[in-house]
């Protein structure tokens, strides 16, 4: 890896009086499978919705490609599509799952839409349910079209918001493996939000926790889990509260 794809420098951002990040420095590499950790309320989710340029830093910026985003700089639309994003609880439209995985495509006009969207399938193991009501999938199909609605944009960069926290064992274990593929196949950069430390530890090579909106600690997975330098990170792998 080299260079970032995100560079993020003296970060805040306030809601109502109340600063939920305070990030001085972070960067994000090419390529990279990037975890953050935290309880709930740390501002992991708040920190995806800036890397999406769903809006803007109350001061501070962000760097995208070497384009600065800030409270009144605009990120251009062709640098934004280069980034999507994939909730907790995806949302299908009442159709086809073809049809939900090709909607982006035909918003962008994508001549391709249609061998896009059976090669975005193929990637999560469900091009056999390409005709099938996306209403009537269980969460863990629900979720594996959801990525490959993602994937079929061909992004840049993915973004994952707590992508298996309602789902079973086998499922989490399906969607893992998915994003390990797409991760070292396509060299697609991933943020991770996950409260999940056994999962960040499978997946990220490197993890940032995240308590109070305030960079605790960023380290490769293997010195963030067995030799971190702060205590709070140290006790949070534990298991311990800190918080």
């Amino acid at each position: 890896m080299s260079g970032a794809i995100y560079q993020i420098r003296n970060l805040m951002k306030v809601y109502n009086n109340r600063l939920v990040l305070d990030i001085p420095k972070l960067d994000i590499h090419p390529g990279e499978l990037f975890a953050l950790v935290g309880p709930s309320g740390a501002g992991k989710s708040t920190l995806l919705r800036l890397l999406n340029f769903l809006e803007p830093p109350t001061s501070g910026s962000i760097a995208f490609q070497g384009w600065e985003f800030t409270t009144v700089g605009k990120m251009p639309l062709e640098l934004r599509r280069q980034v999507t994003m994939v909730f907790q609880r995806p949302i299908l439209l009442d159709s086809s799952v073809q049809e939900n995985v090709i909607y982006g495509l035909r918003l962008r006009r994508h001549r391709d839409s249609h061998s896009l969207a059976q090669t975005a399938l193929e990637m999560v193991g469900l091009r056999q349910f390409a005709g099938q009501r996306a209403r009537t999938l269980s969460g863990g199909e629900a979720q594996r079209v959801a990525l490959a609605r993602a994937m079929a944009l061909q992004p840049a960069v993915l973004l994952l918001d707590e992508p298996t926290a309602n789902l079973d064992p086998y499922n989490v274990c399906l969607i893992e493996n998915i994003i390990t593929a797409l991760n070292q196949q396509y060299g697609i950069t991933m943020v991770l939000v996950t409260h999940n430390v056994f999962q960040a530890r499978r997946l990220a090579q490197r993890v940032a926790l995240l308590l109070e909106g305030k960079l605790i600690e960023d380290a490769s997975v293997d010195e963030f889990f067995a030799a971190p330098k702060d205590e709070c990170t140290a006790a949070f792998v534990r298991g311990e509260m800190v918080y």
